[in-house]
């Protein structure tokens, strides 16, 4: 082979070269352009963590290795001389950074202040998904779920304490069934055990003691003995003077949630230099017989006693459930020149409630909200965390599954290092436009760049292949 016919084929080579260069610079300039069309395309997607692909150079071609210097030959030494073969890919890495959040004022809809992910399953023997996607919804069987895949958390807690059980495994979230009630639908009542009663009695009030000893002699003495004379006193008393009793109802609930109304009447028996008393009964006491029972206030208008201490309260046979006492505290209580003004100020128990709607917290609990006005746990929401989130596998429904690389999941309440819930709020995507059209404009010069060397590389070919001419 002659001298020239070696150096046309070391040219050719090296326009082969190029060409494949700008071959693998068109193939991952197409790849790039594919990662950002897709953030583009999902720069509205609920929870949507943006991709980013960044090159490195591939295997270098040694036309010449590297030289030593010598000292004692006066010998400097050279650089290797290497021909580069291209680019590839050196990663497609997912961004982790939050999103904004979006208000929506739903109350089901979550986002999640921290680098936390949700935990969701498609059934109850398949494997778990992460997401940050928070828009949940309520089934038809209580469930709450994101496009059909079931959120999971913990449904057992202490009852008396309130606190759920999170060292237990994880189960699907469900608002009407589970956990230490099992239907949720409805609040069980509660019995009322304590009855607190404040306000002031009017000193000023007609006794019976004052209105016996300036009756006509020839109408009867007013006299407490049964439930109706009670009453006819009652009437007299205001008749005479309007206000002197006090007629207090209240309603109090049996151990099955049936309200019973009951009565406090309040009528002056007698006052001096030392205070005054007065009678109290309730209407109806839930008794066969009829009972009366004293308070006693001082010159100062404080109370001093009260011999009302409880009522038991018998509820009717056909209601199947019995007695139950109530406990009566008239400690609040004042005799001043003032008009009668007892009420109850706290009374405990209340009837049986039907679920209205629910809220959730920052700390993950669901609460439920009933017709009753109370309120019940129903359940506590659970966060995975993850050593490395940008190592998990994207899914498709803004799903990612674990990897090696990301390492397995440690469950959490939220409030813990993944971080706290901001409900009635969602994660937008983090795509930033901006940057994307950027990286756009970028990626298409190094495909045109790329483009024109294979171009160029042809035309000098075309020159080489003319020269047998």
């Amino acid at each position: 082979m002659t001298e020239g016919t070696e150096d046309l084929r070391e040219v050719d080579l090296s326009m082969m070269r190029s060409m494949f260069s700008g071959v693998s610079g068109l193939r991952v300039h197409q790849t790039k352009m594919d990662v950002i069309g897709n953030n583009i395309a999902n720069v509205n997607t609920v929870g949507f963590k943006s991709g980013r692909v960044t090159f490195q150079e591939v295997f270098s071609q040694t036309l010449r290795g590297a030289g030593a210097p010598d000292i004692a030959l006066g010998r400097g030494g050279t650089n290797p001389m290497q021909v580069g073969l291209g680019l590839g890919l050196a990663s497609i890495d997912t961004i982790m950074t939050r999103g904004n959040p979006q208000r929506t004022d739903n109350p089901t809809d979550l986002s999640i202040e921290g680098d936390g992910f949700f935990i969701v399953r498609k059934s109850n023997t398949d494997t778990y998904y992460f997401t940050r996607a928070g828009n949940f919804s309520i089934d038809e069987y209580g469930f709450l779920n994101l496009n059909g895949m079931i959120v999971q958390g913990w449904l057992d807690y202490n009852v008396e304490t309130g606190e759920f059980y999170t060292e237990r495994d994880l189960v699907p979230i469900n608002i009407f069934e589970g956990g230490p009630i099992q239907n949720k639908r409805i609040i069980p009542p509660k019995v009322t055990e304590n009855a607190v009663f404040s306000g002031n009695l009017n000193s000023d009030a007609l006794s019976i003691e004052e209105y016996n000893a300036t009756n006509d002699p020839s109408e009867p003495d007013l006299s407490i003995s049964d439930l109706d004379s009670a009453k006819a006193a009652m009437e007299k008393l205001n008749e005479v003077r309007p206000g002197s009793t006090c007629r207090v109802p209240f309603t109090v609930y049996d151990r099955l949630g049936n309200a019973h109304e009951i009565y406090l009447n309040f009528i002056k028996q007698r006052a001096d230099a030392s205070g005054s008393e007065w009678i109290v009964f309730a209407e109806p006491d839930g008794q066969t017989t009829f009972t009366t029972q004293t308070v006693l206030f001082d010159a100062n208008g404080k109370l001093i006693n009260s011999t009302l201490t409880s009522l038991i309260i018998t509820p009717p046979a056909s209601l199947g459930t019995g007695d139950f006492e109530v406990k009566i505290n008239l400690s609040g209580l004042t005799c001043f020149s003032a008009n009668n003004s007892v009420n109850p100020s706290s009374i405990d128990g209340y009837p049986t409630g039907k679920f209205v709607n629910l809220s959730i917290g920052s700390d993950g609990v669901i609460t439920g909200i009933y017709s009753n006005g109370q309120m019940q746990p129903l359940g506590l929401i659970a966060l995975a965390s993850f050593s490395n989130p940008a190592g998990l596998q994207k899914a498709g429904d803004t799903l990612y599954l674990v990897t090696p690389n990301s390492g397995d999941f440690v469950k959490q309440k939220p409030g813990d290092s993944a971080g706290v819930l901001n409900p009635g709020t969602l994660e937008m995507s983090n795509v930033d436009l901006a940057k994307e059209f950027t990286e756009m404009i970028i990626t298409q010069r190094g495909f045109q760049a790329n483009s024109r060397i294979i171009t160029t590389s042809d035309e000098m070919l075309q020159e080489l292949v003319a020269l047998k001419r």
